[in-house]
């Protein structure tokens, strides 16, 4: 597909709601804090006036503080959030690597779940059977695939939804800081795992605090702040300057 990427255009995010529902709880915090004001609505912009193009073969990274809508941003390109302003447009096969739960039966063992998430990425049912040994083997999980999903650990779920989700071998991969996650000898599989899909000229969108794993993985960055973009060039630049940027007072 010659024209795979991510081009956003002047989006925006914006969230707006009631702040609590006058339930009970609210009614019993009153007694000591006072009444609400009446105007109990807010409005948050997650995201502000975006332009951003990533093409073919592109290893972005993300940094950024919490609630700098690093998250927001992925959603975005995954199409689960849909632009309340501009306009996004991503052409191919994504892979999201940070809603974990989705497409999980938790009362399931994991060797059914590998099967149900396959079907859910457009896996056909030979090519689930075809590479569940694989899949088995690279999340070591042994004898647990047989157990239902809720007596898993977060490392081992995240195991189990890395190796699922990157058998499908996706022209897109977002991911949110899923390689700080387990132990030492998972994220070097999964770093060896993530260069072999680099190496295929795939798309990659990796938002982490980590600036050791942004220069390993990520040649461009894109430093956002509250909801804008701050900075967006060579990776080892945009870190030098956003640490420079966010270094404690003396």
């Amino acid at each position: 597909m010659t024209d795979l990427g991510i081009h956003l255009n002047n989006v925006g995010i914006r969230f707006e709601g009631q702040r609590n529902a006058g339930g009970i709880k609210d009614w019993l915090v009153s007694q000591f804090t006072g009444p609400k004001p009446r105007d109990n609505q807010y409005v948050v912009d997650a995201l502000r006036n975006l332009n951003l193009n990533i093409g073919h073969g592109e290893r972005v990274g993300l940094i950024g503080l919490n609630g700098a809508g690093k998250s927001t941003l992925l959603k975005v390109m995954a199409r689960i959030y849909p632009p309340t302003s501009g306009i996004a447009t991503v052409r191919g096969h994504i892979c999201p690597m940070f809603e974990f739960a989705t497409g999980f039966e938790m009362n399931q063992s994991g060797r059914d779940n590998i099967r149900i998430r396959g079907l859910l990425l457009g896996m056909s049912p030979a090519e689930i059977e075809e590479k569940l040994p694989e899949i088995a083997e690279f999340t070591e999980l042994g004898e647990f695939l047989d157990y239902p999903v809720r007596t898993y650990s977060s490392g081992m779920f995240v195991r189990l939804a890395f190796a699922v989700s990157t058998s499908v071998n996706p022209e897109i991969l977002l991911i949110d800081e899923v390689m700080g996650a387990g132990d030492i000898k998972f994220a070097d599989k999964a770093r060896r795992r993530m260069f072999e899909f680099m190496e295929q000229g795939k798309v990659l969108v990796f938002a982490s605090h980590s600036p050791e794993l942004l220069k390993s993985f990520c040649k461009r960055s894109i430093w956002l702040e509250s909801g804008s973009i701050r900075m967006d060039g060579d990776t080892d630049e945009v870190l030098d300057t956003y640490t420079r940027a966010n270094q404690p007072a003396a």
